[in-house]
């Protein structure tokens, strides 16, 4: 089904529901442990912190599969600063090592098919420098966060650059192997609708440093939360941290 809504206003709708928040300041706080890194940002989305990183004086590239969020990207300030890609990390192939490689906003948990997780960690072995590090988000299963995503707990209204009114909510049910199917459902302002659904792959604590180091990554921390929790402690996130 066609959206109702155009590329340009798909770009504000997901910048108005994920605005700079205390993941972006762990994520930022990181890749600022290294003064002038050469940082990816796999999975960048339409920039948030990928212009945040560059205005930090790191050399950064963002990768992205969808046409759209690059083009929101590349129309903000300072854009010009990054090196902006279309495509996956299968794209990355003639580059100079990377000293870190970001994938924020719970990225990986979009990457539901594990022939394609365990290639893209191979692809990140490849691109990243000795010593370079690793670092993602995805929520523990063990916090079971989409029993928290139903429609009264997740209905939200946002009015967008255009003035275009939206009302939102999300639904989802579990699956089978750690899949769980998400709805965001929209209701405009002259009453018509519009749903768009979506799966998210939740992987264990173990699963995930098992897949690390089967790509030759060594897990060196994974925390549960932004100010460094254990991981089943925390705000229920599976933070994980890797070197080459």
């Amino acid at each position: 089904m066609e959206s109702l809504l155009s590329t340009e206003q798909h770009a504000q709708l997901y910048d108005a529901e994920n605005i700079w928040s205390a993941d972006d300041e762990f994520f930022l706080a990181f890749a600022n442990e290294r003064s002038a890194s050469r940082i990816l940002d796999l999975g960048c989305g339409t920039g948030r912190l990928t212009l945040a990183l560059a205005a930090a004086g790191h050399e950064v590239t963002g990768v992205d599969p969808h046409p759209g969020s690059l083009a929101a990207a590349r129309s903000k300030p300072a854009a010009e600063t990054v090196r902006w890609i279309e495509g996956t990390s299968a794209v990355l192939n003639d580059e100079a090592p990377f000293d870190a490689v970001l994938m924020t906003s719970h990225v990986v948990q979009a990457i539901t098919d594990d022939t394609e997780w365990a290639r893209t960690l191979l692809d990140i072995y490849r691109v990243l420098a000795q010593g370079g590090r690793l670092i993602f988000d995805s929520r523990d299963p063990r916090s079971r966060a989409w029993e928290r995503w139903t429609p009264a707990q997740t209905r939200n209204e946002l009015t967008l650059a255009d003035g275009t009114h939206v009302q939102l909510w999300i639904d989802s049910a579990p699956s089978d192997n750690g899949l769980v199917n998400i709805t965001e459902h929209r209701l405009f302002a002259d009453g018509s609708r519009e749903f768009e659904d979506a799966v998210l792959a939740f992987r264990s604590e173990q699963q995930l440093r098992t897949h690390l180091s089967d790509a030759g990554l060594h897990v060196s921390s994974v925390f549960g939360g932004w100010h460094r929790q254990p991981a089943g402690h925390g705000t229920g996130e599976l933070i994980c941290i890797a070197t080459r």
